[in-house]
């Protein structure tokens, strides 16, 4: 069997060149020059503009975007297909596609006051463009928000040990934050501090793993139950357990509490405190995979326990039975390659903190590479943990990221009693970060559609606590029918649609600014996500939910509503994306035949230049 050491040669090989080569020509590209003062400076505010240290910046950066999508897409991605369709889309389409969409989210947004990508689409192809791209945008946080939540429940289901830990390092998060921001103590004592404190809170989960209901916990046999074996009514069991849907409860109450307070009193702290978590676990990772093949011995083989290819169809491990390769792979896969979501935490908190314009390379280019290195980890885990959880559905078989790292981290000599739920831990904060991160950014959009509020409902939609209770039950209504795979590749297809339209969005603005600048590092990403998306949203809607899910199957009411409301939001999704295209086609074509002046798109007023 081939050793899992190949691919992370291949990838480390890659992304080196990458960084070094593409990422140093597109700095010179958009001109990035730190005599430039930053939105972060700028506008300095102490709530949403807040200048950061590059750690720290790169830490909440990496945390918010590498949330639990790029484990979970190629773990799903290899067991259906298998682990070499994965792992090449990965290793190309990071640095040629994910990469350059990140960085250049974020380089606009730091020529647009910090502003969203629906802001800057809006100053070229006018209001009507802006908004669609906005509402586009907020229907995907639902969507991240949903998914993610469940995963959480999934693993805190699998590894209770890592629900304890998760608990104490949230609360170390907020202490941490009182000790910067309010008492003005030592930066460097208290990193010192709180992430020991942080890798303290693995012992505690191991010690104490909790539950909210059930009785039988494979992987912790000793789990303290809080409220039962049986939970109440009003708990779902969303397609799992009880345990899972009170979870998901949990953690959609905590992603509406966290996306409301001030970004230094839990976002900094915690997505800071938690990079070092997640460096460790993917860095962990991958160096014990080299030191396990060459020096030490693992408790098992590193070798892939999974076929490098199971057919253009899928295997006997997908939820149907037609899973075509194209288009399905590259929206399964997602975040692990690119990410539209990205585009959203780039320009939505990254910029409004960046401190001088050239840590746009590192944190842009470099933190989307880093997603790819934590989707290498994930090929590798389950490649080394195979599919035993699998007959339970592939949803099932997400917790064995943990069991293969805790297999990986015996290189180290690390039992795979403690391996396991330190993994499962990394797994679970990635998630968190991405959640509430993804709770706030629905926020911004729907404060920038609304604008200054004219009316009552306008009011209210302003309202923060008004706008973020309405993503967290529309989440909640999306996970009833517990039907996981629909909902991943609902999630997936938007996304890669939204990154598309992030790169419409970056590809106007460079047509806008220079009509000598090239659009081929753009416009081609863009194209290729556009098609492949639309393709698979299309396949998911009238396949997999509507005939499998709804005509074949034997429905209940719930049900019908859940997957009647994913195929609104997938078809809506698909209109948004095809009229901004269809716009932004019409401002690029209009502009490079003018001479470089920008041209709205609907009829209003000329932007000026941006550069």
């Amino acid at each position: 069997m081939a050793g899992v050491i190949w691919i992370v040669a291949l990838v480390l090989v890659l992304f080196s060149v990458a960084y070094v080569g593409y990422g140093r020509y597109l700095q010179q590209f958009v001109d990035l020059d730190d005599s430039r003062e930053t939105p972060a400076h700028k506008y300095q505010d102490g709530q949403e503009y807040v200048p950061a240290k590059k750690p720290v910046l790169l830490g909440h950066h990496y945390s918010s975007i590498a949330g639990g999508a790029p484990i979970v897409g190629p773990i799903t991605a290899a067991l259906v297909w298998g682990w070499v369709p994965a792992v090449l889309w990965v290793a190309i389409g990071n640095p040629l596609l994910g990469a350059v969409h990140d960085f250049v989210s974020l380089s606009s947004s730091l020529r647009h006051e910090g502003k969203s990508i629906g802001y800057i689409i809006g100053e070229y192809v006018g209001e009507r463009g802006k908004n669609m791209l906005l509402w586009f945008a907020f229907l995907l946080t639902i969507l991240v928000v949903a998914v993610f939540a469940l995963v959480i429940g999934i693993v805190f289901n699998s590894f209770p040990q890592a629900a304890t830990a998760s608990l104490v390092y949230v609360a170390l998060a907020f202490v941490f934050g009182v000790w910067l921001y309010q008492l003005n103590l030592p930066f460097s004592v208290g990193t010192v501090v709180f992430v020991a404190g942080i890798f303290a809170s693995v012992w505690v989960g191991i010690q104490y793993p909790i539950a909210l209901f059930g009785s039988s916990f494979e992987n912790a046999p000793d789990t303290i139950v809080l409220f039962g074996e049986t939970a109440p009514s009003f708990v779902p069991e969303l397609g799992f357990n009880p345990n899972v849907g009170a979870w998901v409860l949990v953690m959609l109450v905590y992603g509406g509490m966290a996306s409301v307070l001030p970004v230094w009193m839990l976002l900094q702290p915690r997505d800071y405190l938690s990079s070092f978590l997640l460096y460790t676990g993917v860095g962990g990772a991958l160096l014990a995979v080299i030191v396990g093949t060459f020096i030490t011995d693992t408790s098992q083989p590193l070798t892939f326990q999974i076929d490098a290819w199971y057919g253009a169809m899928g295997s006997n491990n997908a939820a149907y039975d037609l899973m075509p390769l194209f288009p399905l792979l590259f929206i399964t896969i997602a975040c692990g390659t690119i990410s539209g979501f990205h585009s959203l935490v780039s320009s939505g908190t990254t910029a409004k903190q960046l401190d001088k314009e050239t840590d746009a390379r590192l944190i842009g280019y470099g933190g989307m590479l880093g997603e790819g290195l934590l989707a290498t980890v994930a090929l590798c885990t389950i490649g080394v943990a195979g599919i035993a959880s699998a007959s339970g559905g592939i949803g099932l078989a997400l917790p064995n990221f943990a069991t293969g790292g805790g297999v990986i981290l015996t290189a180290f000599g690390i039992p795979e009693s403690y391996g396991a739920p330190f993994m499962a831990l990394v797994l679970a904060s990635f998630l968190l970060t991405s959640m509430d991160t993804a709770v706030r950014l629905s926020r911004y959009l729907v404060e920038e559609l609304v604008g200054t509020p004219q009316t009552t409902v306008q009011e209210y939609g302003a309202n923060r606590y008004v706008n973020t209770s309405v993503v967290v039950v529309a989440a909640f209504v999306l996970l009833g029918s517990g039907s996981w795979e629909d909902l991943w590749l609902l999630f997936g297809g938007a996304n890669q649609l939204l990154a598309g339209l992030a790169l419409l969005t970056g590809t106007v603005w460079l047509a806008n600014w220079n009509k000598n600048k090239q659009l081929i590092s753009t416009g081609v990403p863009l194209a290729l996500m556009a098609f492949i998306t639309v393709l698979g949203l299309l396949w998911v809607a009238f396949y997999q939910v509507l005939y499998v899910r709804l005509i074949s199957g034997s429905p209940g009411i719930w049900t019908w509503i859940s997957g009647g409301g994913q195929i609104v939001i997938n078809l809506t999704l698909i209109a948004l994306a095809l009229a901004l295209l269809r716009i932004g086609y019409g401002n690029i074509s209009s502009t490079r035949g003018v001479g470089g002046e920008a041209v709205a798109a609907d009829g209003g007023e000329p932007s000026e230049s941006d550069d």
